[in-house]
């Protein structure tokens, strides 16, 4: 390896940065507890939704977005931050009101797995719709190479973030 391949030496951010970031991701968070996202999807949805189910058929496209991953109670409360118990509560509602259905695991038929029904569906396509329409606004005054390289750095600090709480 030469020293033009050598990786980058690990460095501690400046106080500035990482204050920064703080602020970022707190009123970040404080919006995301507001669920200013979500109310709007619920609300324009042909059949009702509430938000606790909208986050289970969130989790659950997301895991089928993953490729061949079952996705399970435990996947579903890894993704939203809660624990089995309560994931299968409101796991239960979602199948109950007909956004998600449990089926056999291809891989193992003992095991139960959760698959969107044609309205879970179109509760996930609302909700996409829904928020990508108000990121458009947001990053409209941005030029495209800014918003290229905002969605690039925030999906690496999101892997950033994940590999942190694994490890």
């Amino acid at each position: 390896m030469n020293a033009a391949e050598k990786p980058e030496a690990v460095k501690t951010p400046p106080a500035e940065v990482l204050t920064a970031v703080e602020r970022a991701l707190i009123r970040i968070r404080r919006r995301q507890s507001r669920r200013t996202l979500a109310r709007p999807v619920v609300q324009g949805m042909s059949e009702p939704v509430d938000l606790s189910t909208l986050a289970v058929v969130d989790a659950v496209d997301e895991g089928n977005g993953e490729g061949s991953k079952d996705v399970t109670v435990g996947f579903v409360a890894d993704r939203l931050a809660i624990d089995p118990s309560r994931a299968s509560r409101i796991i239960a509602d979602a199948v109950r009101t007909g956004f998600v259905r449990r089926v056999a695991s291809q891989e193992d038929g003992r095991r139960s797995c959760l698959e969107l029904t044609p309205a879970g569906r179109d509760a996930v396509d609302a909700a996409h719709s829904t928020r990508q329409a108000f990121y458009a606004t947001v990053l409209e005054r941005w030029n495209p190479d800014e918003q290229k390289e905002f969605a690039r750095l925030l999906t690496k600090f999101v892997h950033s973030l994940d590999g942190a709480a694994d490890g």
